[in-house]
């Protein structure tokens, strides 16, 4: 009986003890986290509370142990991290992403601005604490975790990083949703109207694939080969069947000769549509299911990792295999399945064609759900040993990744490059959301436990009263700057407004405010827009305001 009382007593730092205190606070925090007030939860941030108050209550762990288990999440949150906004990072900087990113931009300088203003005109606050109330402030956890890896050998900074985010994220969360709310009411916004734009937009979307049915009916085609109608029309285009005037339905090639009165079922971009049928032809009504036929459609599962990275046209379907793709779905969105799109594990192939041909490919490239739900071990610790060797390396005045910032850089060239390397990068949704949840709740529990023991005293007295004040002058000065000038200068949809304020923030919480309150997925399609770009950037700039002020 004594010993069961020890093991539950504070100040016991064995293994069992450890163990137990972690999933303790772990296991009540993920709790604390699920409630919601409004729609609006803090998530496993609550994990950070109660490692707080079991350190208040006397509760410890070991230094070195505690180091260790700190560390190795904040490695594990980081590359899930990366391995998943990596895909996106590259592509987010295209088109309207551009616009998106740069206010995103703008909002991390001007927070920048606010901070280092508060530390040169109110000298009194220390970099340290002033660097966790800037994390806290726009609800930031990696980079409280990059800057205090920055200044690991000063405890005392550390500790204090972690009060002053402790103090302010709540305020933050709450300072993003009211400047939503501020913004709806200086310009008068109606939400449903906005709605209501958002889906007439997406009605009348120019980039999603298009499927037309197209009679040919120009006399300079006759005769004329599919290859010659590619190079005719500039655009990505796939004939998936073509039909002749005596009703045959055939698999066309790239050799097929196009006939006047043939009927063909393209895919394409929306966009090109008008174009095509002003040189080939006019749109008509075809059933193709009912029409009989040894012709089928098909979708095959990429699961092999040998086909990571390879683009269609290698593939030689119509040589080997006499069967056409049409269509790729990757991540929910459907792509013209074009020669020189590269296939990543778990895309998902529309293919055209008899259907033992179908099996044959399917067969070659794995169709195998089974394999996706295997993670990718190799690639995730060879990754991470990568990541540790760029985050060690000097880069400079001081400057190091450390194991935020490399293990960050590393997942994200992998996510995008790794099938150069014959690596596999794809980690099924399930299995990345477990290594990310474990990583930043072993941190966070980490992180409160260590900050604990001093945080009642140096937080609830007038020096805390200051750091929260400073923390909401942080999370909503920027904002109000950057959403006003953007909805003034540029119209932009209050939704997409939504997902890029809470994007700038990398905050789930008023994310998943601005989702439920208008039924919409726009702020989230924003919000994923500028996340990898505004996540990297929360993390050197944490480590280098530290790294030049302290």
């Amino acid at each position: 009986m004594n010993d069961l009382i020890a093991l539950f007593s504070p100040g016991n730092t064995s293994l069992t003890a450890t163990i137990l205190l972690y999933s303790f606070v772990i296991a009540l925090g993920v709790y604390l986290g699920k409630l919601k007030l409004s729609n609006v939860s803090l998530g496993v941030t609550f994990v950070l509370f109660v490692g707080i108050l079991m350190g208040h209550l006397g509760y410890v762990v070991d230094a070195e142990t505690l180091h260790f288990v700190r560390d190795f999440g904040l490695i594990l949150f980081i590359f899930s991290i990366g391995l998943q906004v990596g895909p996106g990072f590259f592509s987010s900087f295209k088109k309207s992403g551009m616009l998106l990113n740069g206010l995103a931009v703008s909002i991390v300088a001007i927070d920048v601005i606010v901070v280092l203003s508060i530390y040169f005109f109110k000298g009194e606050t220390d970099m340290p604490a002033l660097v966790g109330i800037m994390s806290g402030a726009v609800t930031n956890t990696p980079g409280l975790a990059a800057a205090q890896q920055s200044v690991e050998n000063l405890p005392e900074a550390v500790d204090m990083m972690a009060m002053g985010y402790a103090a302010t994220y709540p305020l933050g969360v709450v300072g993003i949703i009211l400047v939503m709310l501020i913004i709806k009411g200086i310009f008068k916004i109606d939400v449903d109207e906005e709605v209501k734009k958002i889906e007439a937009e997406r009605d009348n979307s120019m980039l999603k694939p298009h499927i037309l049915n197209i009679e040919v009916t120009n006399p300079l085609l006759e005769g004329k080969t599919i290859r010659v109608l590619n190079s005719v029309i500039n655009c990505d285009f796939v004939v998936s069947r073509l039909m002749r005037p005596d009703g045959k339905v055939a698999l066309p090639r790239s050799t097929t000769v196009v006939h006047v009165g043939d009927r063909m079922r393209i895919v394409m971009s929306a966009q090109d549509a008008d174009m095509f049928k002003t040189v080939v032809g006019k749109e008509v009504e075809m059933d193709w299911e009912a029409t009989p036929t040894h012709v089928l459609s098909r979708r095959i599962l990429i699961t092999k990792s040998e086909f990571n990275g390879v683009p269609i046209g290698r593939l030689r379907l119509h040589a080997g295999y006499n069967l056409n793709a049409t269509r790729v779905n990757r991540a929910g969105m459907d792509l013209v399945a074009s020669p020189n799109l590269r296939l990543q594990m778990g895309d998902r192939m529309t293919v055209v064609g008899n259907l033992a041909d179908i099996n044959r490919l399917a067969e070659k490239l794995g169709n195998s759900m089974k394999r996706l739900h295997e993670p990718n071990m190799i690639t995730i610790f060879v990754g991470i040993i990568f990541g540790l060797i760029l985050g060690s390396l000097n880069l400079g005045y001081g400057i190091k990744l450390g194991i935020a910032g490399g293990p960050l850089i590393v997942a994200i060239l992998l996510s995008r490059f790794g099938y150069k390397i014959k690596l596999t990068t794809y980690t099924s949704s399930s299995a990345s959301l477990l290594m990310r949840e474990l990583g930043i709740c072993l941190f966070l529990a980490s992180v409160g436990i260590a900050a604990g023991k001093d945080f009642a005293a140096t937080v609830f007295n007038s020096t805390g009263a200051m750091w929260v004040l400073w923390g909401f002058v942080i999370t909503v000065v920027p904002l109000l700057i950057v959403g006003c000038f953007a909805r003034w200068k540029y119209k932009i949809n209050i939704l997409t407004l939504a997902g890029v304020l809470s994007g700038s923030y990398t905050d789930p919480p008023a994310l998943a405010y601005a989702t439920n309150s208008t039924n919409n997925d726009e702020p989230a399609v924003a919000y994923s827009t500028v996340y990898p770009l505004t996540m990297f950037l929360r993390v050197v700039v944490a480590q280098l305001i530290v790294l030049y002020l302290l």
